[in-house]
């Protein structure tokens, strides 16, 4: 699904629903792999670029998530507004769950 692609400082924005499920019948295997598969909230805050290894530049979002003190850099191709992630969230068939 593609939606707006471009972030301004201050946007709220949330992490792309994850389309890989949880393929393991071990309940202490699920808890463990459960704990990185939160969603994150946070707001942009700045911008950057990186230089990819064919020469190409790639626009990179500085994001500070909630429940973190320090902004911290993502590929915008990971990253929707928040206020997109509901519906997102329809479109995704999570095998396993």
């Amino acid at each position: 699904m593609k939606t707006k692609s471009t972030y301004g400082i201050g946007d709220r924005v949330a992490e792309r629903p994850k389309t890989h499920g949880l393929m393991t019948v071990r309940a202490e295997v699920k808890e463990r792999i459960a704990q990185y598969r939160s969603q994150r909230y946070g707001t942009v805050v700045g911008f950057s670029e990186k230089i990819t290894a064919r020469g190409s530049k790639q626009k990179m979002l500085l994001i500070l998530w909630d429940h973190l003190q320090t902004p911290t850099e993502h590929a915008q191709m990971r990253i929707c507004h928040e206020r997109d992630l509901t519906t997102m969230m329809k479109n995704v068939l999570v095998p396993g769950e």
